[in-house]
Protein backbone atom coordinates (compact mmCIF):
# COMPACT_ATOMS: atom_id res chain seq x y z
CA UNK A 1 0.00 0.00 0.00
CA UNK A 2 2.37 2.51 0.89
CA UNK A 3 4.73 1.45 -2.44
CA UNK A 4 1.59 1.63 -4.37
CA UNK A 5 0.75 5.69 -2.96
CA UNK A 6 4.78 6.20 -3.15
CA UNK A 7 4.64 5.64 -7.08
CA UNK A 8 1.50 7.44 -7.74
CA UNK A 9 3.21 10.22 -5.61
CA UNK A 10 6.40 10.46 -7.90
CA UNK A 11 3.91 10.01 -11.22
CA UNK A 12 2.04 13.01 -10.26
CA UNK A 13 5.09 14.88 -9.43
CA UNK A 14 6.43 13.75 -12.87
CA UNK A 15 2.82 15.42 -14.77
CA UNK A 16 4.08 18.55 -12.54
CA UNK A 17 7.21 18.57 -13.96
CA UNK A 18 6.04 18.17 -17.29
CA UNK A 19 3.52 20.80 -17.22
CA UNK A 20 5.98 23.01 -15.51
CA UNK A 21 8.99 22.92 -17.89
CA UNK A 22 7.64 22.08 -21.13
CA UNK A 23 3.76 23.29 -21.18
CA UNK A 24 4.26 26.65 -19.47
CA UNK A 25 6.46 28.70 -21.93
CA UNK A 26 5.88 32.16 -20.82
CA UNK A 27 8.21 32.01 -18.60
CA UNK A 28 11.01 32.13 -20.90
CA UNK A 29 9.30 34.69 -23.43
CA UNK A 30 11.53 37.73 -24.83
CA UNK A 31 10.55 40.72 -23.45
CA UNK A 32 8.22 42.40 -25.80
CA UNK A 33 8.88 46.20 -27.34
CA UNK A 34 6.70 48.78 -27.55
CA UNK A 35 5.69 50.04 -31.26
CA UNK A 36 3.50 53.23 -32.33
CA UNK A 37 0.55 52.41 -34.00
CA UNK A 38 -2.14 54.02 -35.53
CA UNK A 39 -5.14 52.13 -35.63
CA UNK A 40 -8.73 53.50 -35.46
CA UNK A 41 -9.45 51.57 -32.17
CA UNK A 42 -12.44 51.53 -30.33
CA UNK A 43 -12.33 51.09 -26.48
CA UNK A 44 -15.81 49.16 -25.10
CA UNK A 45 -16.89 49.43 -21.44
CA UNK A 46 -19.83 47.12 -20.07
CA UNK A 47 -20.99 48.97 -16.50
CA UNK A 48 -23.68 47.84 -14.98
CA UNK A 49 -23.93 49.31 -11.59
CA UNK A 50 -20.29 51.16 -11.67
CA UNK A 51 -21.11 54.64 -11.47
CA UNK A 52 -18.36 55.48 -9.08
CA UNK A 53 -15.79 53.03 -10.51
CA UNK A 54 -16.30 55.24 -14.39
CA UNK A 55 -15.40 58.56 -12.05
CA UNK A 56 -12.10 57.12 -10.78
CA UNK A 57 -11.41 54.91 -14.10
CA UNK A 58 -12.82 56.84 -17.28
CA UNK A 59 -10.59 59.67 -16.96
CA UNK A 60 -7.58 57.46 -17.16
CA UNK A 61 -8.50 55.69 -20.28
CA UNK A 62 -9.76 59.08 -22.07
CA UNK A 63 -6.00 60.65 -20.93
CA UNK A 64 -4.54 57.47 -23.15
CA UNK A 65 -1.58 58.42 -25.51
CA UNK A 66 -2.90 57.27 -28.40
CA UNK A 67 -4.25 59.37 -32.27
CA UNK A 68 -7.23 57.67 -33.11
CA UNK A 69 -9.80 56.23 -30.42
CA UNK A 70 -13.35 56.37 -29.11
CA UNK A 71 -14.67 54.90 -25.93
CA UNK A 72 -18.09 53.15 -26.05
CA UNK A 73 -19.29 52.63 -22.49
CA UNK A 74 -22.86 50.40 -22.31
CA UNK A 75 -25.02 50.98 -19.44
CA UNK A 76 -26.26 47.51 -18.62
CA UNK A 77 -29.67 48.16 -16.87
CA UNK A 78 -27.48 50.13 -13.93
CA UNK A 79 -30.09 50.57 -10.71
CA UNK A 80 -27.50 53.47 -9.60
CA UNK A 81 -26.49 56.52 -11.46
CA UNK A 82 -24.02 55.14 -13.91
CA UNK A 83 -26.06 56.50 -16.71
CA UNK A 84 -25.65 59.75 -15.77
CA UNK A 85 -21.73 59.17 -14.98
CA UNK A 86 -21.52 58.31 -18.71
CA UNK A 87 -23.40 61.34 -20.25
CA UNK A 88 -21.56 64.07 -17.93
CA UNK A 89 -18.53 62.10 -19.45
CA UNK A 90 -20.40 62.55 -22.64
CA UNK A 91 -20.64 66.31 -22.20
CA UNK A 92 -16.73 66.62 -21.98
CA UNK A 93 -15.16 64.75 -24.45
CA UNK A 94 -17.14 63.72 -27.68
CA UNK A 95 -15.05 60.46 -27.96
CA UNK A 96 -17.50 59.29 -25.63
CA UNK A 97 -20.31 56.97 -27.21
CA UNK A 98 -23.26 55.57 -25.05
CA UNK A 99 -25.28 52.41 -25.18
CA UNK A 100 -27.85 52.32 -22.79
CA UNK A 101 -29.43 48.73 -22.29
CA UNK A 102 -32.23 48.29 -20.73
CA UNK A 103 -33.93 44.78 -19.30
CA UNK A 104 -36.04 42.63 -21.33
CA UNK A 105 -37.46 39.55 -20.64
CA UNK A 106 -35.43 37.49 -23.50
CA UNK A 107 -31.88 38.46 -21.99
CA UNK A 108 -32.53 39.11 -18.39
CA UNK A 109 -29.25 40.83 -17.13
CA UNK A 110 -27.19 39.20 -19.61
CA UNK A 111 -23.94 40.64 -20.09
CA UNK A 112 -23.34 39.39 -23.71
CA UNK A 113 -26.26 40.96 -25.16
CA UNK A 114 -25.36 44.69 -23.66
CA UNK A 115 -22.03 43.80 -25.21
CA UNK A 116 -23.43 42.89 -28.44
CA UNK A 117 -25.06 46.32 -28.78
CA UNK A 118 -21.75 48.07 -27.69
CA UNK A 119 -19.76 46.47 -30.74
CA UNK A 120 -22.90 47.39 -32.77
CA UNK A 121 -22.37 50.93 -31.90
CA UNK A 122 -18.71 50.82 -32.35
CA UNK A 123 -16.91 52.75 -35.13
CA UNK A 124 -13.92 51.10 -35.37
CA UNK A 125 -13.03 47.79 -36.05
CA UNK A 126 -10.59 47.05 -33.64
CA UNK A 127 -12.12 46.67 -30.28
CA UNK A 128 -10.36 46.81 -27.34
CA UNK A 129 -12.24 45.50 -24.32
CA UNK A 130 -11.79 46.52 -20.23
CA UNK A 131 -14.13 46.71 -17.37
CA UNK A 132 -15.25 49.99 -15.33
CA UNK A 133 -13.58 48.44 -12.42
CA UNK A 134 -9.93 48.83 -14.46
CA UNK A 135 -7.25 51.23 -15.08
CA UNK A 136 -4.45 51.39 -17.46
CA UNK A 137 -1.52 51.02 -15.62
CA UNK A 138 0.45 53.48 -18.51
CA UNK A 139 -0.91 55.99 -20.98
CA UNK A 140 0.27 53.69 -23.84
CA UNK A 141 -1.96 50.89 -22.79
CA UNK A 142 -4.20 51.36 -26.23
CA UNK A 143 -1.27 51.35 -28.24
CA UNK A 144 0.54 48.35 -26.32
CA UNK A 145 -2.18 46.25 -26.92
CA UNK A 146 -3.33 47.63 -30.49
CA UNK A 147 0.52 46.92 -31.95
CA UNK A 148 -0.23 43.13 -32.01
CA UNK A 149 -2.99 43.48 -34.65
CA UNK A 150 -2.08 42.43 -37.84
CA UNK A 151 -3.14 41.13 -40.88
CA UNK A 152 -3.17 37.91 -39.43
CA UNK A 153 -3.62 38.65 -35.70
CA UNK A 154 -7.17 39.11 -35.05
CA UNK A 155 -7.48 38.38 -31.04
CA UNK A 156 -5.22 40.24 -28.63
CA UNK A 157 -4.96 38.63 -25.16
CA UNK A 158 -3.77 40.82 -22.46
CA UNK A 159 -3.22 40.65 -18.39
CA UNK A 160 -5.36 42.29 -16.21
CA UNK A 161 -4.33 42.01 -13.18
CA UNK A 162 -5.50 43.57 -9.60
CA UNK A 163 -4.40 46.14 -7.11
CA UNK A 164 -2.13 45.59 -4.48
CA UNK A 165 -3.50 45.74 -1.12
CA UNK A 166 -0.91 45.67 2.28
CA UNK A 167 -1.59 43.38 4.95
CA UNK A 168 -3.79 41.31 2.81
CA UNK A 169 -3.71 37.55 2.32
CA UNK A 170 -6.85 37.82 0.63
CA UNK A 171 -5.66 40.08 -2.30
CA UNK A 172 -2.44 38.09 -2.40
CA UNK A 173 -4.26 34.46 -3.16
CA UNK A 174 -6.37 36.90 -5.63
CA UNK A 175 -3.37 38.13 -7.63
CA UNK A 176 -1.66 34.35 -7.33
CA UNK A 177 -4.96 32.80 -8.94
CA UNK A 178 -4.54 35.31 -11.35
CA UNK A 179 -0.75 35.07 -12.24
CA UNK A 180 -1.27 31.41 -12.55
CA UNK A 181 -4.57 32.11 -14.92
CA UNK A 182 -2.13 34.42 -16.99
CA UNK A 183 0.88 31.93 -16.74
CA UNK A 184 -1.08 28.82 -18.34
CA UNK A 185 -3.61 31.18 -21.17
CA UNK A 186 -0.14 32.75 -22.46
CA UNK A 187 1.62 29.62 -22.36
CA UNK A 188 -0.97 27.62 -24.31
CA UNK A 189 -1.01 31.12 -26.77
CA UNK A 190 2.01 30.28 -27.54
CA UNK A 191 2.02 26.82 -28.27
CA UNK A 192 -0.54 27.29 -30.99
CA UNK A 193 -3.32 26.26 -28.44
CA UNK A 194 -5.37 29.78 -27.05
CA UNK A 195 -7.75 28.71 -24.80
CA UNK A 196 -9.10 31.23 -23.12
CA UNK A 197 -8.32 35.56 -22.43
CA UNK A 198 -9.87 38.18 -19.51
CA UNK A 199 -12.28 40.77 -20.52
CA UNK A 200 -10.65 43.12 -18.17
CA UNK A 201 -7.69 43.52 -21.20
CA UNK A 202 -8.72 41.69 -24.33
CA UNK A 203 -8.81 42.52 -28.23
CA UNK A 204 -10.31 41.80 -31.13
CA UNK A 205 -11.64 42.85 -34.50
CA UNK A 206 -15.57 43.19 -34.99
CA UNK A 207 -15.26 40.75 -38.30
CA UNK A 208 -13.87 38.21 -35.37
CA UNK A 209 -16.58 38.66 -33.84
CA UNK A 210 -19.74 38.68 -36.80
CA UNK A 211 -17.35 35.91 -38.20
CA UNK A 212 -18.05 33.53 -35.21
CA UNK A 213 -22.08 34.81 -34.99
CA UNK A 214 -21.36 36.83 -31.84
CA UNK A 215 -21.98 35.02 -28.80
CA UNK A 216 -24.40 32.87 -30.12
CA UNK A 217 -23.42 30.19 -29.70
CA UNK A 218 -23.24 30.54 -25.62
CA UNK A 219 -25.68 33.12 -25.38
CA UNK A 220 -27.83 30.94 -23.12
CA UNK A 221 -24.57 31.08 -20.46
CA UNK A 222 -24.20 34.37 -18.02
CA UNK A 223 -20.60 34.03 -18.22
CA UNK A 224 -17.80 33.83 -20.37
CA UNK A 225 -18.40 36.65 -23.02
CA UNK A 226 -14.79 36.91 -23.00
CA UNK A 227 -13.10 33.02 -22.29
CA UNK A 228 -15.84 31.06 -23.81
CA UNK A 229 -15.54 33.62 -27.42
CA UNK A 230 -11.88 33.01 -27.01
CA UNK A 231 -11.92 29.70 -26.68
CA UNK A 232 -14.12 29.47 -29.92
CA UNK A 233 -12.51 31.75 -32.14
CA UNK A 234 -8.87 31.97 -30.94
CA UNK A 235 -6.42 29.59 -33.36
CA UNK A 236 -2.86 29.22 -33.79
CA UNK A 237 -2.81 31.73 -36.24
CA UNK A 238 -5.01 34.96 -35.71
CA UNK A 239 -3.97 34.91 -31.69
CA UNK A 240 -1.24 37.09 -30.21
CA UNK A 241 -0.75 37.82 -26.27
CA UNK A 242 0.70 41.53 -24.93
CA UNK A 243 2.45 41.74 -21.99
CA UNK A 244 4.69 44.55 -21.91
CA UNK A 245 4.29 46.99 -19.06
CA UNK A 246 2.49 49.83 -21.20
CA UNK A 247 -0.47 47.01 -22.10
CA UNK A 248 -1.22 45.91 -18.80
CA UNK A 249 -4.37 46.83 -16.54
CA UNK A 250 -4.96 46.24 -13.38
CA UNK A 251 -8.44 46.28 -11.20
CA UNK A 252 -10.19 46.47 -7.97
CA UNK A 253 -9.98 43.48 -5.78
CA UNK A 254 -12.55 41.51 -3.73
CA UNK A 255 -12.03 42.38 -0.45
CA UNK A 256 -13.95 39.58 1.31
CA UNK A 257 -13.31 35.49 0.51
CA UNK A 258 -17.24 35.65 0.14
CA UNK A 259 -16.99 37.56 -2.66
CA UNK A 260 -14.25 36.51 -4.06
CA UNK A 261 -15.39 32.79 -3.64
CA UNK A 262 -18.69 33.72 -5.77
CA UNK A 263 -16.84 35.41 -8.63
CA UNK A 264 -14.66 32.35 -8.74
CA UNK A 265 -17.93 30.61 -8.67
CA UNK A 266 -19.49 31.97 -11.66
CA UNK A 267 -15.97 31.72 -14.08
CA UNK A 268 -15.67 28.38 -12.92
CA UNK A 269 -19.36 27.77 -14.18
CA UNK A 270 -18.50 28.04 -17.63
CA UNK A 271 -14.87 25.57 -17.96
CA UNK A 272 -17.10 22.96 -18.51
CA UNK A 273 -17.70 24.33 -22.39
CA UNK A 274 -13.99 24.84 -23.29
CA UNK A 275 -13.16 22.58 -26.45
CA UNK A 276 -12.44 18.63 -25.18
CA UNK A 277 -8.61 19.24 -25.68
CA UNK A 278 -8.51 22.26 -23.19
CA UNK A 279 -10.91 20.50 -20.74
CA UNK A 280 -8.37 17.74 -20.90
CA UNK A 281 -5.23 19.62 -20.45
CA UNK A 282 -6.45 21.40 -17.71
CA UNK A 283 -8.57 19.11 -15.74
CA UNK A 284 -5.30 17.25 -15.62
CA UNK A 285 -3.03 19.76 -14.48
CA UNK A 286 -5.36 20.40 -11.72
CA UNK A 287 -6.00 16.88 -10.86
CA UNK A 288 -1.99 16.25 -10.34
CA UNK A 289 -1.64 19.30 -8.20
CA UNK A 290 -4.53 18.23 -5.79
CA UNK A 291 -3.06 14.34 -5.46
CA UNK A 292 0.66 15.54 -5.64
CA UNK A 293 -0.37 17.56 -2.29
CA UNK A 294 -2.49 15.01 -0.67
CA UNK A 295 -0.08 12.22 -1.17
CA UNK A 296 2.98 14.44 0.07
CA UNK A 297 0.64 15.11 3.09
CA UNK A 298 -0.50 11.18 3.93
CA UNK A 299 3.18 9.94 3.12
CA UNK A 300 4.29 12.38 5.57
CA UNK A 301 1.78 11.21 8.04
CA UNK A 302 2.82 7.88 6.98
CA UNK A 303 6.30 8.31 7.38
CA UNK A 304 7.31 6.37 3.93
CA UNK A 305 10.47 7.68 2.44
CA UNK A 306 10.51 10.54 4.81
CA UNK A 307 14.10 11.76 2.42
CA UNK A 308 12.88 11.06 -0.61
CA UNK A 309 9.15 12.31 -0.18
CA UNK A 310 10.85 15.73 0.96
CA UNK A 311 13.54 15.71 -1.95
CA UNK A 312 11.06 15.28 -4.22
CA UNK A 313 9.08 18.10 -2.50
CA UNK A 314 12.02 20.25 -2.72
CA UNK A 315 12.92 19.63 -6.18
CA UNK A 316 9.31 20.40 -7.21
CA UNK A 317 8.89 23.50 -5.50
CA UNK A 318 12.35 24.86 -6.60
CA UNK A 319 11.52 24.32 -10.35
CA UNK A 320 7.82 25.41 -9.92
CA UNK A 321 9.64 28.82 -8.15
CA UNK A 322 11.53 29.47 -11.13
CA UNK A 323 8.65 29.29 -13.34
CA UNK A 324 6.54 31.81 -11.25
CA UNK A 325 9.28 34.01 -10.55
CA UNK A 326 10.58 34.69 -14.38
CA UNK A 327 6.77 34.91 -15.23
CA UNK A 328 5.70 37.05 -12.43
CA UNK A 329 8.67 39.37 -13.11
CA UNK A 330 7.37 40.34 -16.36
CA UNK A 331 3.67 41.31 -14.92
CA UNK A 332 5.00 43.12 -11.84
CA UNK A 333 3.57 40.00 -9.25
CA UNK A 334 6.58 38.90 -8.08
CA UNK A 335 5.37 39.73 -4.52
CA UNK A 336 2.88 37.15 -4.60
CA UNK A 337 5.76 34.39 -5.37
CA UNK A 338 7.65 33.90 -2.46
CA UNK A 339 4.19 32.61 -0.76
CA UNK A 340 3.44 30.42 -3.43
CA UNK A 341 3.45 26.89 -1.89
CA UNK A 342 1.04 28.45 1.03
CA UNK A 343 -1.40 29.82 -1.86
CA UNK A 344 -1.20 27.22 -4.17
CA UNK A 345 -2.26 24.90 -1.24
CA UNK A 346 -5.11 27.43 -0.28
CA UNK A 347 -5.94 27.45 -3.98
CA UNK A 348 -6.25 24.03 -5.31
CA UNK A 349 -8.31 23.47 -2.17
CA UNK A 350 -10.53 26.74 -2.45
CA UNK A 351 -11.03 25.18 -6.67
CA UNK A 352 -12.31 21.84 -5.10
CA UNK A 353 -14.84 23.46 -2.86
CA UNK A 354 -16.12 25.83 -5.92
CA UNK A 355 -16.16 22.71 -8.39
CA UNK A 356 -18.26 21.19 -5.00
CA UNK A 357 -20.77 24.04 -5.19
CA UNK A 358 -21.33 24.36 -8.42
CA UNK A 359 -22.50 20.65 -8.77
CA UNK A 360 -25.42 21.62 -6.75
CA UNK A 361 -26.07 25.09 -8.39
CA UNK A 362 -25.04 27.60 -10.59
CA UNK A 363 -24.71 31.28 -10.50
CA UNK A 364 -27.11 32.93 -12.59
CA UNK A 365 -25.87 36.29 -13.31
CA UNK A 366 -23.16 38.23 -14.14
CA UNK A 367 -23.31 40.76 -10.86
Amino acid sequence: MALTLLTLFLLFSLINFIFFLAFFSFANARKQESLETDLPVSVVICAKNEAENLKNFLPIILEQDYSDFEVVVINDASTDNTLEVIENFQKIDGRVQIVNVQNNEAFWANKKYALTLGIKKAKNSHLLFTDADCAPQSKKWISGMAQHFSKDKSIILGYGGYFKHKNSLLNKLIRFETLLTAIQYFSYARLGSPYMGVGRNLAYTSEEFYAQKGFASHLHLRSGDDDLFVNEAATSTNTAICFQKEGITRSVPKTTFKEWFQQKRRHASIAGQYKQQHKLLLGLFYSSRLLFWLLFIILLIMQVYPVTLLSVLGIVLITEFLIYYKSARKLGETDVVWLFPFLEVFLIFSQLSIFIANIFSKPKHWK
